[in-house]
């Protein structure tokens, strides 16, 4: 079966310039007949694929991991060793990055799924007491079509785990991979039906971001997009005429607390590692460091050799000239250059410090390998300059953890990582989200599949009375707010009243429903 597999994997084709994540929107021209056809072929198989119980479901999930573990080398050789604006990784960085974590989530959804779908029971605790003969019920519903709109940096990882949870929640996909991430899209899909996935429930777009507008002007249930906040807002803005729903997992310029008492040589080596995983394309990446004057100045005397270390990338030109002009306005305001990474097409490291809070790089998400420290008199005045940038996806704090946890609670983000960077988010347990121009929802973990469904409640009414539909007259008017006094005010004395109401103005309630019972019998 592994052998099968192997003989569909491809290496992928040199990416483009494409944007920092792969994804830029034209202007829009008519869908065309094959993927009209793809997409209706996708909804019928998903009609069937809806009704197959979640148990069967994980079980191609289970399958789909053990071909992975099969084939990893294969699998990583898939993913591009090169993202649109720097390179390079090697094989050990995909299988690390991209096929590991991959694996991991598949045996998330083999242990958790079923627990997570099934239907829950509200039962009687908290149902109100006029309501008693009523049973609620909470299903959670496939959405049907779930278009993932997929990055450059992380192509088979990324949408990969949005792929398995929208299948593992009842939905058929369309994959839009970005220029380069087709053959890794590809690949993932001939596992997928290997391990005994339906037919035409996962489709494969082209790499043309024509191809996911046209996919949604034909029509989809949700989309999920992982990208740049310039493509997301060009996204909201096609699906506000059909309102359809969306999660936005986008940009990142994300900060780096250092408490008085952190571990320098952690920091230090932390910071490090986010600058050159991936050489720096990544959303999470480590890009605003904050922290006193004299932390930060230890901070860099150990972070410099480091850097040194981190091989040069290659980047595009218009990564290189973002990157001067952003460099260029923070020495304007007094920074100083402590190392400058730029070549000629090549990347290494830069180091900045005493960058102003308000500074256009502290508030530019860029994919490059750079890092701006920012001095700060206390971690009050730190998060306010963490709150003027509009990126609020992850950050990371290092220090004492009661002191870290307390920082954590008041920072605007979707995820905080203390005296630790990126690695832990890979928690297939963990729902990954940002806020603000980093946008909204959740992908992975339990939080992450519930957005590939819907909720769906189920309401049985197991009373045969007839006395709810009875028509309202003053003696209800009496009843209704004796009740609502009684049951919902805050004295006791209101209480008292409200049920004194309440019971006088039963039997006059009582003789006009009595006929509407009668007929019930």
């Amino acid at each position: 079966m592994a052998e099968n597999v192997i003989s569909m994997l491809h290496p992928a084709p040199p990416p483009t310039d494409n944007d920092r994540k792969g994804n830029v929107l034209p202007f829009a021209n008519k869908p065309d007949d094959a993927l009209r056809l793809k997409i209706a072929r996708a909804r019928e198989a998903q009609l069937s694929w809806a009704g197959t119980p979640v148990a069967e479901r994980r079980a191609v999930v289970r399958k789909a991991r053990h071909i992975v573990a099969a084939i990893s080398r294969e699998l990583a050789a898939t993913v591009p060793l090169e993202v649109p604006s720097t390179t390079h990784r090697n094989l050990a960085d995909s299988l690390v990055a991209e096929v590991l974590p991959l694996a991991e989530a598949c045996r998330f959804l083999e242990r958790e799924a079923e627990r997570i779908l099934r239907p829950r029971n509200l039962g009687r605790h908290g149902r109100p007491i006029w309501l008693g003969g009523v049973e609620a019920q909470v299903h959670r519903a496939p959405l049907g079509i779930v278009l993932l709109i997929a990055p450059a940096n992380y192509p088979l990882f990324l949408p990969g785990v949005q792929a398995l949870q929208a299948l593992v929640a009842g939905n058929a996909v369309l994959w839009k991979p970005a220029v380069g991430g087709d053959s890794a899209a590809r690949a993932l899909k001939r596992v997928l039906l290997t391990a005994g996935l339906p037919e035409h429930l996962l489709q494969v777009l082209d790499t043309s971001a024509q191809a996911g507008l046209d996919a949604i002007r034909i029509g989809v249930d949700k989309v999920f997009l992982t990208g740049h906040a310039d493509t997301g807002r060009a996204v909201m803005h096609e699906l506000a005429s059909s309102l359809t729903p969306s999660v936005m997992e986008l940009s990142g310029c994300d900060a780096v607390f250092i408490l008085p008492d952190a571990d320098l040589d952690r920091a230090a080596e932390a910071l490090a590692f986010g600058i050159r995983l991936n050489v720096s394309a990544t959303c999470m990446a480590p890009r605003r460091v904050f922290g006193t004057g004299s932390v930060l100045k230890a901070l860099g005397e150990r972070l410099l050799p480091k850097l040194n270390t981190v091989p040069p990338a290659t980047a595009s030109t218009r990564v290189q000239e973002i990157l001067n002009d952003l460099i260029a306005d923070a020495l304007r305001h007094n920074a100083e250059l402590l190392r400058d990474g730029r070549g000629t097409g090549k990347l290494t490291p830069t180091l900045l410090r005493g960058v102003q809070p308000n500074a256009a790089i502290m508030q530019t998400d860029i994919f490059a390998p750079v890092l701006a420290f920012c001095d700060v008199p206390d971690m009050a005045a730190a998060l306010a300059a963490q709150a003027a940038s509009p990126y609020a996806l992850t950050a990371a704090i290092f220090g004492n953890e009661r002191e870290a946890s307390s920082l954590a609670a008041q920072l605007r983000v979707g995820t905080v990582l203390i005296n630790d960077l990126i690695v832990t988010a890979a928690d297939p347990r963990v729902p990954f989200g940002g806020r603000g121009s980093s946008g909204f929802g959740a992908t992975r973990g339990r939080e992450g599949l519930l957005e590939m469904t819907a909720p769906k409640t189920v309401l049985r009414q197991t009373s045969r009375s007839l006395r709810p539909y009875a028509t309202t007259g003053p003696a209800h008017e009496k009843f209704f707010a004796g009740f609502i006094e009684a049951a919902h005010s805050g004295s006791p004395v209101q209480r008292y009243r409200g049920l004194r109401e309440l019971f006088t103005s039963a039997r006059a309630v009582n003789a006009q429903a009595s006929g509407n019972d009668d007929l019930s019998k």
